[in-house]
């Protein structure tokens, strides 16, 4: 058994005060006794004036929040998947990038996000990630003490694809940090999650970020973990906060020999289309 600490944020548009939340977070998941703390897509930022957020994203050599979590994870002794920060990229370009960070500090394993979310909304609401970020070229997966994690990012998680692949690399735990808005939270957050769950037999852990944020975002909350046959053990409604929860391989081995998915899958041959 692992026990992991699951922080839900509501990020604004000040790095230093984001960093003083993540660092917070890290020291009590340490007293606890968790050995991982995972927390949401952009943890440091959440800026939609794109103009004024440029200022605060820089190269990950010169992040303060990630130098500040890397700090409290050596103090603290616990591994931190860092959901997801803006950097600054070689080409000056923006990346959305996930971090796992071991008790000694060190990045163990980096994710850029793959699929970029880029729709009009019934509420009127546009997003268009496309315009400011690259998207992710390469999944990974990463030994961690709850169990070895493939990591995502928010709109990944409507991608079945991309979780086959973390799971047929031996993924016992999928991680989903997340900034999903109301509306699309509302209709698909618990559903898709679940999903995921389901058809990898595997956790999902996934730290979101809730309520009203700095610049007039609203974000949906509802930080999941969900087991590996899909009972949620773990919702933290729309309340900001540091909440826990225990992670059981044996319940991974246990689901996975009861239904065999992962065994019987097969390759998918081309489709012929018929008139």
């Amino acid at each position: 058994m692992a026990k992991i600490g699951v922080l839900q944020m509501t990020s604004g548009i000040d790095p230093a005060v984001n960093a003083a939340t993540l660092v917070e977070a890290i020291r009590d998941a340490g007293k606890a006794g968790a050995a991982v703390l995972f927390t949401p897509e952009m943890s440091g930022l959440i800026d939609r004036d794109r103009s004024r957020g440029a200022s605060s994203i820089v190269t990950e050599n010169a992040d303060p929040v990630l130098a500040a979590v890397r700090a409290a994870a050596a103090e603290a002794g616990v591994w931190v998947h860092l959901g997801s920060l803006a950097v600054r990229r070689p080409d000056g370009k923006f990346a959305n990038r996930g971090f796992v960070i071991d008790a000694a500090g060190a990045i163990r394993a980096r994710y850029d996000k793959i699929h970029l979310f880029d729709v009009d909304l019934p509420t009127g609401e546009s997003w268009r990630e496309s315009a400011a970020y690259v998207g992710g070229d390469a999944a990974i997966v990463v030994d961690t003490p709850a169990g070895r994690l493939g990591p995502s990012i928010c709109y990944d998680v409507r991608f079945a694809d991309l979780y086959r692949a973390l799971s047929d690399a031996g993924a016992t735990i999928l991680s989903v940090p997340a900034a999903f808005t109301r509306p699309t939270g509302a209709a698909h957050w618990h559903i898709l999650l679940r999903a995921r769950a389901i058809e990898a037999c595997a956790y999902v852990v996934a730290a979101a970020q809730t309520g009203v944020h700095a610049d007039g975002r609203e974000t949906y909350g509802h930080s999941l973990v969900v087991d590996p046959w899909g009972d949620v053990i773990l919702d933290m409604g729309e309340t900001a906060g540091l909440a826990f929860a225990e992670i059981n391989p044996a319940r991974v081995e246990y689901v996975r020999s009861r239904i065999p998915v992962i065994a019987h899958r097969r390759a998918i041959p081309a489709v012929t289309s018929l008139s």
